[in-house]
């Protein structure tokens, strides 16, 4: 039996553009028929991951970089400060275990693609390097042990060594609106401050393409890969991926719209089944009542769900929801408790 943790919200954000397109665009999707504002699960994951580094000690953070030799350089440097080819050593670990490495013209040797590393992962094998214990088993079995949160939650791929993969524990959906959205523009002109007076014209012209939306959020755990993982830590991990995932925001335009809210909504379930995603909801857009969409986006999701059920999924073993009687604090602490002890635990 597996432990599924659900988070399911509904956010308003004000005229934004949170996550565009390769025009400049908000980005949008088509569902239900219409179209819909959209921000990326890649979006949402790396601003929850910006947060992590509020949330756990630096050592608990994974690091995603090109510039691997340069974290084991610095590990090898920080044993043996007197060492003249730490890079070398390195980079020659990383080779043996199955990362491309390769060096443009003026620039230093790096991988060839992002490659995420947790700082314990980085130190095993500065130690192994500096050893000179240099065999592919080892080095593998140095990138596989003690990963950290984010590793963890969101994985790993390397397609040049597909051993050292390492599956997610979390899946995080598209957030979409729950109502149809139309996209609008903003005219905007800068002025020139050493232009003479009698210059009227703009130093430059501009537009910037918005929108505004009630957003449905989804993202699942599941606890028990985690807690494999993690060795036993996983209900700790999972109340800060809560507070990061319902409290962070991608940084998309955020200078031009100041569009940080916090969600309007947060209902939270554990499972002993199956995650289940709720976006069914809002398949026929919700039209705007009492001049909102959030007011009747939470009766949508809140009755769909009573359907889900009633006729496929059992009810979750624990629902939380947030509110003036069970604030975020008080949600996340009997979050963690709950999930201890679906895992068969207590905790302390």
């Amino acid at each position: 039996m597996s432990i599924f943790v659900d988070f399911h919200i509904l956010q308003t954000v004000p005229p934004s553009c949170v996550n565009r397109d390769d025009t400049g665009s908000p980005k949008t999707a088509v569902y239900g028929g219409t179209t819909r504002a959209r921000v990326s699960s890649q979006a949402w994951k790396r601003a929850v991951r910006l947060m992590f580094r509020e949330l756990f000690a630096a050592e608990d953070c994974g690091i995603r970089t090109k510039r691997v030799i340069e974290l084991v350089a610095d590990e090898i440097l920080k044993n043996d400060a007197s060492e003249t080819d730490a890079a070398g050593k390195a980079q020659k670990v990383l080779e043996t275990v199955g990362v491309k490495i390769s060096a443009k013209k003026g620039q230093d040797s790096a991988a060839d693609a992002l490659f995420f590393m947790s700082p314990a992962q980085a130190k095993a094998l500065a130690k192994l390097a500096a050893e000179g214990n240099i065999n592919k088993k080892a080095c593998q079995t140095a990138l596989k042990e003690k990963p950290s949160a984010d590793i963890a939650l969101f994985g790993r791929m390397l397609a040049s060594a597909p051993e050292l993969n390492q599956d997610a524990a979390a899946q995080v959906a598209h957030a979409i609106s729950t109502h149809t959205v139309h996209n609008e523009y903003d005219y905007f002109t800068a002025v020139d401050d050493c232009s003479s007076e009698d210059n009227a014209g703009a130093g430059h012209l501009g537009t910037v393409e918005f929108n505004s939306s009630t957003l449905y959020r989804y993202a699942t755990v599941n606890a028990s890969e985690l807690q494999k993982e993690m060795s036993g830590e996983a209900a700790e991990v999972i109340g800060k991926f809560a507070k990061a995932f319902i409290c962070s925001m991608p940084t998309g335009k955020q200078n031009t719209f100041a569009n940080r809210t916090f969600p309007d909504f947060v209902y939270v379930t554990v499972r002993s089944d199956q995650p289940v995603n709720l976006c069914g909801a809002f398949e026929k857009p919700v039209f705007a009542e009492n001049g909102g969409y959030a007011e009747q986006s939470v009766k949508k999701l809140l009755d769909y769900s009573k359907m889900i059920y009633a006729n496929y999924a059992a009810e979750p073993d624990t629902a939380l929801l947030l509110s003036e009687e069970l604030p975020l604090p008080q949600l996340l602490s009997e979050l963690e408790k709950a999930v201890q002890s679906a895992l068969g635990g207590e905790l302390k």
